[in-house]
């Protein structure tokens, strides 16, 4: 019988990963109850139950005389079973407590198995994970028997066993999933080096190469974008751009703004602020639906940046608008509307549109883009005196003129136009 003890024991160690040791200190604790019970012993009497660890053999002592097992009785034999079970219970449920513990950060796959007031409950084998509703990707549904990858934020002591918390909006998830995408980043010749994210909506990821020879962004993207798409598609279609991480802070700036082109950038390194002047068409872009690129690239670059036309910087300056400040004005276009005797805004801005396309090397897309223009730089030098040239905040028009504040991060590297 005593090797049977130990044989039971050792099947249990292997079966629920619990140390033996453990199971033998709880079934020696649960004898010296029931033993306490059989004979009459109030609680707080001493009683010594060990188990040879080699042999098996059992001894309970108690005021130097040793009890056989034949003085159990039936109800403290079934109250020691009792107590071995929940020791058994209770060392298992902080065995599978520490493993979990050890992947907080990790990325974990499960199976929707039900749904708890908005939480979403999966099962991820020995226990179960929870996925808060706060955790969730807005507008993202999931159903009974879903396969579901989650970000392990955290793993929580419950009274029905260890509660793995889970997250699919924290910037760790998209970390995870490009480390699981991308064997360049799980090896560390590709780093991320920053993250700025709107679940649901948009994220802007940098990253760099530690090796000359391998390329970050064509990394991330992959062969005809498979890896990113499969990222994208895990994510229900949220935006994800790429870009590359360098020193040079105004090329990250400009990258950082993709798709909108930059004209130029002037730094202010003792606030890390930059004003981001773009031509008159690129306004809108760069600023994105509700300021939503600018705040990326603000949060991702951890710079404040103000983001400017250029009528929007003549006007704020106290000067006329120029010709070469009108969107569709390049240079070779202002030199021949000067050849025509176009050289103000005002005379441009009274033109038809016939009158305009007969200048030489003006289409009528160019001359209608053109006119509006001139238009509106009139519009906005007539309103130069409200015109306020601190940086404003992000507003929810995409024509407003932004300017978004993120806690720094680390100095960045090279960027390359997103993917």
């Amino acid at each position: 019988m005593n090797g049977e003890l130990l044989a039971i024991l050792e099947a249990i160690e292997r079966d629920k990963g619990i140390d033996r040791e453990i199971l033998i200190q709880a079934v020696e604790s649960a004898l010296a109850t029931a033993a306490k019970k059989s004979v009459g012993l109030p609680e707080e009497h001493p009683v010594t139950v060990t188990i040879d660890r080699k042999t098996g053999k059992l001894s309970m002592i108690t005021d130097n005389h040793e009890l056989r097992s034949i003085d159990f009785s039936r109800i403290a034999a079934q109250t020691a079973k009792q107590v071995i079970i929940q020791k058994i219970r209770e060392a298992e449920r902080d065995v599978v407590f520490t493993e979990f513990q050890g992947r907080v950060g990790d990325i974990l796959t499960g199976t929707v198995h039900r749904f708890e007031r908005g939480d979403v409950v999966v099962e991820l084998g020995r226990t179960e994970g929870v996925l808060p509703k706060s955790e969730r990707i807005p507008h993202e549904e999931h159903h009974q028997g879903d396969r579901l990858q989650g970000f392990v934020l955290e793993v929580r002591k419950a009274s029905r066993g260890p509660a793995v918390v889970l997250s699919r909006t924290h910037e760790g998830f998209i970390r995870g999933l490009f480390a699981l995408e991308v064997p360049e980043i799980a090896e560390g010749i590709v780093q991320i080096q920053g993250i700025a994210r709107e679940a649901g909506d948009r994220t802007k990821i940098a990253v760099s190469s530690s090796d000359d020879r391998v390329d970050c962004v064509g990394a991330c993207v992959g062969m005809r974008g498979t890896r990113v798409k499969n990222i994208v598609r895990e994510l229900h279609g949220e935006k994800v751009d790429i870009i590359r991480w360098h020193t040079d802070i105004k090329e990250f700036i400009g990258a950082s703004l993709s798709p909108a082109k930059i004209a130029e950038i002037q730094l202010n390194g003792g606030h890390k602020q930059a004003l981001v002047i773009v031509d008159d068409d690129q306004l809108s872009l760069a600023i994105g639906k509700k300021g939503q690129n600018v705040r990326l690239a603000s949060k991702l670059t951890g710079w404040q940046l103000d983001i400017k036309s250029r009528v929007q910087m003549a006007v704020s300056a106290g000067a006329p608008p120029t010709l070469s400040s009108l969107s569709g004005v390049g240079p070779t276009t202002e030199e021949r509307l000067k050849e025509a005797g176009v050289t103000a805004v005002e005379q441009l801005a009274s033109m038809t549109l016939e009158q305009l396309t007969a200048v030489k090397g003006i289409g009528e897309k160019t001359a209608q883009k053109i006119l509006e223009s001139a238009k509106q730089a009139l519009a906005k030098s007539a309103a130069a005196p409200t015109v306020d040239a601190a940086p404003s905040e992000v507003g929810p028009d995409a024509g407003s003129q932004p300017s978004s504040q993120a806690p720094p991060m680390d100095e960045p590297q090279q960027p390359e136009s997103p993917v």
